[in-house]
């Protein structure tokens, strides 16, 4: 049996330094995500699926680590459980083992899961106010255009320049050169 670690934080700057660091184990394997719980498609996170056989143990800091969605997190967790692998959540005190679990920590993640779904609501909610209000006020325009890189993608093409050679000239993804084109 591997006890695997799953680490997640929201953006690159922040580090994961306190979760699982006083649950006493050592992990054979330790996955880390460095980007938003609202979705399951995560480069670790697929790792992990993959890596995780019968009998492992998937040791998670806590429920919003692993998910915001209720839908998810249950789908990750069962599906875990149904391959013979058991989920530990440390915070919450919960384990859920292949073969099944008690009733007690089943109500425990359907209510700390959807408790997780509405804080990430709460949160773009807020962030969406907060950015009426800038743009009210004149301080938030969204992410600038570089327009020196448009004159020049569009200039670059009106020389016959491909638009894979155009990207990479101006050291821009290929979907920012047709966006740009596509502005004219």
């Amino acid at each position: 049996m591997a006890h695997i670690a799953y680490l997640r934080v929201s953006t690159a700057e922040q580090n994961t330094d306190r979760q699982l660091a006083d649950t006493g184990l050592s992990f054979d394997k330790t996955f880390i995500d460095k980007c938003s719980g609202g979705t399951v498609t995560r480069p670790a996170l697929e790792d992990l699926k993959t890596y995780i056989r019968e009998g492992d143990c998937v040791h998670v800091h806590s429920i919003d680590r692993l998910a915001r969605n209720l839908v998810d997190l249950k789908e990750l967790v069962s599906g875990w459980n149904n391959q013979g692998v058991n989920v530990r959540f440390h915070k919450e005190s919960l384990s859920f083992n292949a073969g099944g679990s008690d009733p007690m920590s089943e109500l425990m993640l359907n209510m700390l899961g959807a408790v997780a779904q509405f804080e990430l609501s709460m949160i773009q909610e807020r962030r969406q106010e907060g950015i009426v209000k800038a743009k009210a006020a004149g301080k938030y325009k969204g992410r600038p255009t570089n327009q020196n890189n448009h004159q020049q993608i569009k200039q670059l093409r009106a020389d016959g320049v491909s638009l894979r050679k155009i990207a990479s000239e101006v050291g821009v993804s290929l979907s920012t050169v047709q966006r740009a084109l596509a502005a004219e």
